[in-house]
């Protein structure tokens, strides 16, 4: 039975088949139209419904003023806010990226599988010259310079037959929130940032208007490394008079996020007075409370934030304003070295569809990730939209202020103990010289941990000299009456060089539970040697012989003091150059010698 009014792919076929039973022959006759395949439809709906009216506003007219200011020839393809399988799409012919067995998008970075510090540039120019803390973290580029590069980045990006726009924001508190724009040669740098900035809603997106802050992504292509102040043929420089940020001879897509990073800690504590922190937060269900964790990567900052008991509200980079607490992202950038669904199952589960892989090792046949090998780098990556994380609060934002302050070290020399309680003189002077161990692949040439210190946990984000944030902290915490205590994640009992094991991740979670109920602050403490650090005697769920590695080093104690002493001494030698705008207090906070 046939309507009267057939669809278009409906009608009536009549088939004759051939006397020759060995043939495949057939015969259609067909009296009205064929079924169409799938790709007919396809093209059918794409001429009716136009790819720039994918939201009610006119992209073609957003896409062309972009082209424009770009100059870039008629014939490229902008893919402008492209939706994810778009850019899935997009992102599998390039070179080396597949899809993973849970959904997400394994892409590699080339040659530069961490940040480039060395190559970090800022623009010496008038309107920030007088602020910015010159030196190491911050080198020097003329405006000249800074010309030739970003001219260079722009050239290379009209050469391309596709280039990828990303208008998002930097800051969920809409008081603070900062556009950015986003343009780039690569699918996988234009899905991985718009997993970590704040995807707009339409109405936001269509009166998004010019950005605040622009990223040239030319990653693909070399600086020129004859050009004044150039030591490599990467560079990435910064301009705060143009709001601008070049990236050359680097396709770490870390490069972008730290970039955002590095413009938020120069602008929220310049133009808000608000605090800016290498951290994360979190907040609980039932009391509101938050927690901030200061760390560098491979601390545990992104792993311990994610806890499904507590909302999170970030996992690596927030502002403390008076208001409150404000996470600067729209996605978690987790570190994946050793990951497993039994120890880490919100942030295993989040790797699927949407989310992006980095230089990761897989099963080619079939497409399963090997979380425990480093093959390409221990710095494998995984960047997802926050919502991912079941336990995440949207907006990522608190209107209270931190209740308990976690300064997370990495310790690979095994000193430190798991969990000390600090006075406020102590926060001082150990959030100035932000020890740890860098880890292994976080930065090219990296291969095992190393011992540093990074003043504010985050001394190549700094703007600013360290002294000015932590002012800022500390007069936030006396003001709002914050706890704070000092979490070794890393070696306890021995070092990582004589063969010591690093802290099990049960037992720090134990020690935060604790903190988080207010049983640890409860419990006995004693004096630590040297460091005069208050160590619980007993936490619940944490062996007594873990809490204190002063009573069960490995080797002995004589061992163990010279241990302390030698690390007691590369906090002091590097605390000299803070002392002299440090009060008398901060500085005898630090070890005894």
């Amino acid at each position: 039975m046939v309507s009267d009014n057939p669809l278009p792919w409906q009608g009536f076929v009549s088939i004759k088949h051939s006397n020759n039973l060995n043939s495949n022959n057939i015969q259609l006759n067909c009296f009205k139209k064929m079924a169409p395949t799938a790709v007919d439809i396809h093209n059918e709906y794409k001429q009716n419904v136009s790819n720039e009216q994918e939201i009610p506003f006119n992209k073609t007219e957003r896409k062309s003023s972009i082209a424009s200011k770009l100059g870039l020839n008629p014939d490229a393809k902008i893919h402008y806010n492209s939706a994810v399988p778009i850019l899935y799409e997009d992102g599998l012919k390039e070179k080396g990226t597949t899809i993973s067995s849970s959904g997400a998008l394994i892409a590699f970075s080339g040659s530069k599988t961490g940040r480039s510090p060395k190559d970090k540039r800022i623009v010496d120019e008038e309107t920030s010259t007088d602020n910015i803390w010159w030196g190491p973290v911050n080198k020097k580029v003329d405006e000249n310079t800074w010309n030739i590069s970003k001219s260079r980045a722009i050239d290379y990006l009209r050469t391309r037959e596709k280039v990828y726009i990303i208008d998002a924001f930097a800051g969920w508190d809409p008081r603070y929130r900062i556009k950015v724009r986003i343009v780039c040669a690569r699918a996988y740098h234009a899905l991985f940032m718009k997993n970590m900035l704040i995807r707009p809603t339409t109405e936001e997106l269509k009166n998004f208007g010019e950005p605040d802050f622009t990223i040239w992504n030319a990653g693909q292509f070399p600086a020129n490394v004859y050009t004044k102040g150039m030591t490599s043929s990467t560079s990435v420089e910064i301009n705060f008079k143009s709001m601008e940020m070049v990236i050359l001879g680097t396709e770490y897509a870390g490069e972008m996020k730290k970039g955002i990073f590095t413009v938020m800690f120069y602008l929220m504590p310049i133009r808000h007075k608000v605090l800016t922190l290498h951290s994360s937060a979190n907040q609980g269900k039932k009391d509101g409370d938050v927690t901030l964790f200061f760390g560098l990567s491979g601390t545990g900052k992104t792993t311990l934030s994610a806890d499904p008991h507590r909302e999170l509200i970030g996992d690596d980079e927030h502002c403390w304003s008076d208001h409150g607490v404000f996470n600067i992202e729209g996605g978690c950038y987790a570190k994946c070295l050793d990951l497993s669904a039994e120890r880490e199952p919100e942030i295993f589960n989040a790797i699927r569809f949407g989310s992006v892989l980095e230089n990761v090792v897989y099963d080619p046949v079939d497409r399963t990730v090997d979380y425990s090998a480093a093959n390409v780098t221990e710095n494998t990556r995984c960047a997802y939209p926050i919502d991912f994380i079941p336990s995440a609060k949207i907006p990522c934002l608190a209107d209270s202020h931190p209740k308990n302050i976690v300064l997370l070290t990495c310790d690979a020399r095994g000193v430190l103990p798991p969990v000390s309680k600090l006075t406020n003189a102590q926060v001082m002077y150990h959030f100035i010289s932000g020890y740890t161990s860098k880890m292994a692949g976080t930065e090219v040439g990296v291969t095992e941990p190393e011992a540093t210190f990074s003043a504010c946990f985050g001394q190549p984000f700094l703007v600013l000299h360290p002294m000015k944030y932590a002012q800022q902290l500390s007069d936030k915490m006396a003001e709002h009456s914050s706890t704070a205590w000092l979490l070794n994640t890393g070696w306890t009992g021995q070092s990582y060089v004589k063969g010591g094991k690093r802290c099990p991740l049960k037992y720090t979670r134990a020690i935060l539970d604790a903190i988080h109920s207010g049983e640890l602050a409860k419990q006995e403490f004693e004096t630590y040697p040297t460091f005069g650090l208050q160590v619980p005697k007993t936490c619940p769920g944490v062996p007594e012989s873990v809490l204190n590695p002063s009573k069960h080093w490995a080797t002995g104690e004589a061992d163990f003091k010279a241990e302390v002493t030698n690390l007691a001494k590369l906090f002091a030698e590097n605390f000299e150059k803070y002392s002299a705008e440090c009060t008398a207090e901060v500085v005898a906070a630090g070890p005894a010698l």
